[in-house]
């Protein structure tokens, strides 16, 4: 056993230092799937289960049209709070970010991705207090299987002088595409915060709302996406994720039930994450999630803008109006840093 363990930390390792990412192993021809990424069979989808899925179910979406008219506002604040505390996921149409800025920054995303290796090299990086870096898996290690998928992480976009540090073939189509990122965030805070009974404004000086940052993920074609994921089981850490994705592969745990989430023409998928299901004492859910890797001819490009809070040592706790006698706090305060420093984006 100790063999095959130093096999797999060799593999690792030689994986890493190609800066390739998973992307340069599909330029060099690979036909089977590299041991480290082969993922055991309880991780993955039954095939003789329809792979787990529901397929009577879907995702709500939430249609933002007229949201500032009084009557419409109450609908949608309605479904809002309903997908919230049923869900943790819905997606969006009517958001306000124009098609052509969405179409763009994929395109640009993957414009990079598909660079040539020696073009991306100076990006890849396992220092994760860089603003950019761009990396195969957050972490490679022998006791977990790793993701099929690259990523180029952008972080701190709330502050205009990190864009500089964004590769040139994408940078301007991600700073257009921030812009109205901005006021979609904005507007859902408004929406989460009414619909928790609370003023518009509560979020907002709660500070939940104001850091942005990014991860530009690419899934190559898997010569065998059977044996694979492009992203293992977890919830996010932050409040709130808003993520574009050009094809499916994403799921999503309801009801133990594994759901597809397949791209809503001109919607934004959102989720809530982890110190929203703790600040709201569990009445909104953070819930589970994965990517499948799709048998394609096609790669896969998604782009998650991860929302959360500007002070890392804030202490974030359920919040006082939503705590009573009948409804005691479940969750303890916790720094925010500290708790996304458990995971590298």
């Amino acid at each position: 056993m100790a063999v095959v363990d130093c096999e797999l930390e060799k593999e690792l390792k030689q994986f890493d230092e190609t800066k390739a990412g998973v992307k340069g192993l599909v330029d060099a021809g690979v036909t089977k799937l590299p041991r480290m990424f082969r993922h055991p069979p309880e991780s993955l989808p039954s095939p003789n289960q329809n792979n787990g899925v529901d397929s009577n179910l879907q995702v709500p979406v939430i249609d933002l049209k007229d949201v500032d008219i009084c009557e419409r506002r109450k609908e949608i604040i309605n479904d809002l709070r309903k997908a919230a505390e049923e869900w943790g996921f819905f997606q969006i149409v009517n958001h306000g970010i124009p098609y052509a800025v969405m179409d763009k920054v994929l395109k640009g995303v993957r414009s990079f991705h598909e660079l040539p290796q020696e073009a991306k090299e100076e990006w890849y990086s396992r220092d994760f207090k860089k603003k950019v870096n761009f990396f195969s898996n957050g972490e490679l290690k022998v006791s977990t299987p790793a993701d099929w998928r690259d990523t180029l992480s952008c972080k701190v976009l709330e502050d205009e002088c990190n864009f500089e540090a964004i590769p040139e073939v994408c940078r301007e189509e991600i700073r257009e595409y921030m812009k109205y990122i901005v006021q979609v965030q904005e507007k859902l805070s408004k929406l989460f915060s009414e619909a928790l009974g609370l003023d518009s404004d509560y979020l907002e000086n709660l500070r939940c709302f104001k850091s942005r940052s990014l991860a530009c993920h690419y899934y190559p074609v898997c010569p065998e996406p059977h044996l694979t994921l492009g992203g293992t089981r977890h919830s996010d850490l932050g409040f709130l994720t808003l993520l574009l994705q050009d094809s499916g592969g994403l799921q999503v745990l309801h009801d133990n039930v594994w759901i597809d989430v397949p791209p809503v023409e001109r919607a934004l998928l959102t989720n809530l994450a982890d110190m929203l299901q703790i600040v709201t004492n569990g009445k909104f859910k953070s819930v589970e999630h994965r990517v499948l890797m799709p048998a394609t001819l096609e790669p896969r490009t998604s782009i998650a803008c991860f929302v959360g809070t500007d002070d890392l040592q804030k202490p974030y706790g359920p919040i006082k109006e939503l705590i009573s006698e009948d409804n005691p706090a479940i969750y303890k305060e916790v720094l925010f840093g500290e708790y996304m420093n458990r995971y590298k984006l």
